[in-house]
Order: structure tokens, then sequence, then C-alpha cells
């Protein structure tokens, strides 16, 4: 619907007036600024293809995260965080061991550093509190399960002046709490 606003001679404007022929009876267009040949003016076939093509692959991608969500699986072989892991979590922690009593200025590339020696390090893991603060353990995660047992061989050594304890990284059972004392 056009409206036109009608300006006074002191400058403040007055009724609006609206188009008659918008108003007409049975009309199925209403003219609007600009018209309706410029819709899809700047839209060629090919972008129109491609903004499909597009569509159906977000939705595909929609439907595997649904599923992955529902299983618990993996469809594509990623892990649900989207990087690529080699083996379950049971294997993953076989590969991983436990760095307790770690410096709190320590950085992941100085434990890296430190446990070159026994194999390849996968991954670092310092944990830290909601504030961010390190709570003085890790977990390092190597490439061969071999070298967990050497990594074990470096409990009590030192880094940053601190004597570290290492021991094999256990496997979390759900639903199993010891309480102790009968309890």
């Amino acid at each position: 619907i056009r409206a036109n606003t009608a300006k006074m001679a002191d400058g403040a404007e007055g009724e609006e007036l609206y188009d008659e022929q918008a108003f007409e009876e049975g009309a199925d267009e209403i003219p609007v600024d600009g018209g309706a040949e410029d819709f899809g003016a700047g839209q060629s076939a090919e972008e129109l293809e491609a903004m499909k093509k597009k569509l159906k692959e977000m939705e595909e991608e929609a439907a595997r995260l649904k599923a992955l969500q529902a299983g618990g699986g993996s469809a594509d072989g990623a892990g649900a965080s989207g990087s690529v892991e080699p083996g379950s979590k049971e294997e993953a922690d076989a590969r991983s061991i436990y760095v307790g009593n770690v410096d709190y200025s320590c950085t992941p590339e100085e434990l890296q550093q430190h446990f070159q020696s026994c194999g390849t390090v996968n991954r670092v893991t310092i944990l830290t509190d909601k504030f961010g603060n390190p709570k003085g353990y890790a977990y390092v995660e190597f490439l061969e399960v071999d070298a967990v047992g050497n990594a074990v061989l470096l409990d009590n050594t030192e880094v940053r002046g601190r004597q570290i304890k290492v021991v094999q990284k256990r496997t979390n059972v759900p639903g199993l709490k010891v309480r102790g004392r009968g309890r």
C-alpha cells in the first residue's frame, strides 16, 4: 500500500492519503515501490542451483548430527568433537598416563618435552577449575601403548622443582561408587 503524506505549509505532517488503486475489490496484487520486476533479478539459475545444493548438504549434515546424538556412534569415523581419534575411549585410556603434583605454572609443552623420551606424545591435558586455574594434575596420551610403561618409570622425577607422580590412567567405570565402610 502506498501512503502519501501531505506536508502542511508550516512543515508539520498532515493526514495520510492512500492510493485508491490498492483498495479496489478483487485486486490480486498490491503495487509496491520497485515493482515485482525487480524480484530475483540478481539471481541466475546457477546461483539458485548452488543454493539448493548447499541446502541439501546442510540437511544431510543435520541428519548425520541427529544420528550421532541419538546413536552415540560415529557415522563417518570422526569423533563427536570433530577430530579423528584412533580407537575407542578404553584404548585411549590404555595409551594415557596420569601425572600428579604438577606445578601450577607448568605448560603442556613442558610436560610434552619431559615425556618425549618415552614415546610420541599425542596430547597433553592439564585440568583446570571453572576459573581457568590449573588443578595440579594432568593427563598425557601417547600414540603407542608401549610408551606408557616407559613413562611410569619417570615416577618421582622433578618438573619445575616439584616431584611428580606418574601412574597409568584408569578407565572410569560408570555407576561404580566405592564409598568405603559399607555405606
